[in-house]
């Protein structure tokens, strides 16, 4: 009698059961970062900026972004965040250059910020929401000075063609 009953709610119980130290799944960090998912873009003259991200989905979120000055790309990014030990870290890859890794240090609802102090340049990425609005920061020290460049991007429907 309990057998058949056991067997049908299992699937159940095993998609309740909590996920890294008892967190929901709901609660897990990279799920509060479901905000930053889809696709945004940023224009500064010539320069137009395109950024993609995929929504979290077991423990990763995948990004990459390009920049088109005129009709050629003078950047690209591949970019992947990914959840260890309950702390986010974003693994970037500028430009075909060997990657870097960043770990959270703010998370909030409409923010996050990652820090690696041993980079050269940048040593913080800040993402910060507002609305349909997303602000990207890179930060740090650059030749002895402190510097920061913004990218304010607007959310876009994410072109297929």
């Amino acid at each position: 009698m309990y057998s058949g009953l056991f067997r049908a709610a299992a699937p159940l119980a095993f998609m309740l059961l909590p996920l890294f130290s008892g967190m929901p799944r709901q609660q897990l960090p990279i799920n509060r970062l479901s905000w930053l998912a889809g696709c945004w873009e940023w224009k500064a003259g010539a320069r137009h900026g395109e950024e993609q991200w995929m929504k979290p989905r077991g423990g990763t979120m995948l990004g990459m972004s390009r920049t088109v000055r005129n009709d050629s790309t003078i950047e690209f990014e591949f970019v992947r965040i990914e959840e260890k030990d309950g702390r986010l870290h974003y693994v970037a890859s500028p430009s075909g250059q060997t990657g870097a890794t960043f770990s959270s240090i703010v998370l909030t609802d409409t923010t996050v910020v990652f820090a690696n102090p041993a980079h050269d340049f940048p040593q913080r990425i800040l993402y910060t929401l507002r609305g349909d609005s997303l602000r990207a920061r890179i930060e740090g020290t650059r030749n002895g000075s402190v510097r920061g460049v913004d990218f304010p991007m607007q959310k876009v429907a994410c072109a297929l063609r």
